[in-house]
């Protein structure tokens, strides 16, 4: 693997995982340095086991969660979630209604548990079950059962209900 070529090809996404765990932009572009060299100092283990980006994803995931549980460890911090960025293709109110909408998904998925938020993300990314759960480290049936619940907490969350 070469690492140039792997942030090339999956820098952007690695980029929405940080943001789906990171809100302030400082510690998010932190949190993006420390999923690089996470990344690199892992090239050497990957033996084809997996796709490159689950393997990517799976490392993403893990030092997000490891950022994420020490941020509130040690810091305490609330504001810890996703800030959306606009979508320059759109018209300004369609532009608003979406960003409120993604503002109000983004904020709802930071309140699920660290392992549902996980899969939720993952699954935001197009991730199969059987992809999400390599990442996870689960069984893909246990990660369909923790997004079927993850959904409808978020339903619930989202519909006020």
């Amino acid at each position: 693997m070469d690492f140039e070529k792997l942030i090339q090809l999956y820098g952007p996404l690695l980029s929405r995982v940080a943001s789906s765990y990171e809100a302030n932009s400082e510690l998010r572009k932190e949190l993006l340095q420390e999923i690089y060299l996470a990344v690199w100092q892992a090239m050497v283990g990957f033996r084809g086991q997996s796709s490159e980006k689950t393997y990517v994803l799976r490392i993403a995931h893990n030092r997000s969660v490891s950022h994420v549980a020490s941020q509130m460890r040690h810091k305490g911090r609330e504001d810890i979630c996703v800030q959306s960025l606009p979508d320059e293709r759109t018209a300004p109110e369609d532009k608003m209604v979406r960003q409120n909408q993604q503002q109000a998904l983004l904020i709802a998925v930071r309140k699920l548990p660290l392992q549902s938020r996980q899969v939720m993300t993952l699954f935001m990314e197009g991730l199969s079950y059987q992809d999400i759960a390599e990442v996870c480290g689960i069984s893909a049936a246990n990660a369909g059962m923790i997004l079927n619940r993850a959904r409808q907490t978020l339903s619930k969350e989202l519909n006020h209900e």
